[in-house]
């Protein structure tokens, strides 16, 4: 696992859509506070954030450029909730519902997510999806 700074738990200012437009890790964690973590997410053509549950953790994503799939449900057999979503488009994520988001337009697919509490480690990078499955 790659470590870079993370600036949290500091106070700290970002252009939030110049450094997620910017960003080419699947995931960089750019802030890591107490109650809360923002990260920045880079998904190629094609690809998806990962099937996943965060079961003490409500997250917030926001696409700054792409199209994706966002699938949700209470199980990974039952993902009944299933919208389309594209640049400017916010995605909310309760605590214990399964979740993916998949990257179905032509260019990758940058979204920011902000964890609340924090789910990964302080200044975790994950250069693609395959280094993320190493850590779990």
């Amino acid at each position: 696992m790659t470590q870079t700074p993370d600036h949290g738990p500091n106070p700290y200012t970002v252009n939030i859509e110049a450094s997620t437009r910017a960003n080419t890790n699947f995931r960089t964690t750019v802030w890591t506070g107490e109650l809360m973590q923002l990260t920045l997410m880079s998904i190629p053509v094609g690809g998806d954030i990962g099937l996943e549950v965060h079961d003490d953790t409500d997250q917030f994503l926001r696409l700054e450029q792409g199209r994706g799939r966002v699938q949700m449900g209470p199980s990974p057999e039952e993902l009944s909730f299933d919208e389309e979503v594209a640049d400017d488009w916010a995605v909310l994520v309760p605590k214990g519902m399964w979740h993916n988001i998949t990257n179905i337009g032509d260019v990758p697919m940058k979204v920011y997510s902000i964890y609340a509490p924090p789910h990964h480690a302080p200044g975790t990078v994950h250069e693609t999806q395959a280094d993320q499955d190493h850590d779990h």
